[in-house]
């Protein structure tokens, strides 16, 4: 199903629709404020290995997810004091943060080290299903043999078995910055991508 919906100020009844098919295990395409994601209930498993599936990527791949604000990502990753101020100037953004998760990460999409990657989107769109579901939201790129698709009618003939493609008019082409975090209290740029570096202090780069 195709759905257009109001990049700025989105429609309730259509964050609704698209929250009960995720509530039901349904995979969605929606605005990240980047690229599009495709995603699914963090917390449904076998909406997970839909998602697996339907992006056509191997299990072994971890995957990142988002959430509505710093408080949540306290829930999921270990955050101490230095990793806190600087998470605080960064969200919500264009960025997505390595860190050490906590027993409420599913297995399924945790990586090597039991790290994962979160981030706190600052699109009206991702802001309102995280809000209104209560529970985080997968996000994988919605890209097809190397190539990102930033239209949803584009999005929707690539990945036919998508439940709903949340169409908020053309994506960016630009996917989010990923930092690591060090014990030490550096932070490593792994991927350069939308955001700006210079608002990230003791960064270095891979």
């Amino acid at each position: 199903m195709h759905l257009p919906i109001n990049d700025k100020n989105p429609e309730k009844r259509k964050i609704g629709q698209a929250v009960e098919i995720l509530r039901d295990g349904g995979v969605i395409a929606y605005p990240t404020g980047t690229v599009y994601g495709l995603g699914c209930d963090l917390t449904n498993k076998k909406a997970l290995e839909r998602v697996y599936q339907i992006k056509g990527i191997d299990r072994k791949k971890p995957l990142s997810f988002l959430c509505p604000d710093l408080s949540e990502i306290a829930r999921f990753a270990f955050v101490d004091n230095t990793t806190y101020r600087i998470l605080k100037r960064l969200v919500p953004g264009p960025y997505t943060f390595i860190l050490e998760a906590t027993k409420e990460v599913p297995r399924l999409v945790l990586r090597k080290r039991n790290t994962v990657g979160i981030r706190v989107p600052d699109h009206p769109v991702a802001q309102a299903l995280l809000e209104t579901l209560g529970s985080p939201i997968i996000s994988t790129s919605a890209t097809k043999d190397g190539q990102v698709l930033m239209d949803g009618e584009e999005i929707e003939k690539a990945f036919p078995a998508l439940d709903l493609v949340l169409d908020a008019g053309p994506g960016s082409a630009l996917a989010s910055t990923i930092l690591a975090f060090s014990s030490t209290g550096e932070v490593e740029v792994i991927r350069e991508g939308a955001g700006d570096l210079d608002k990230i202090p003791g960064r270095t780069e891979q």
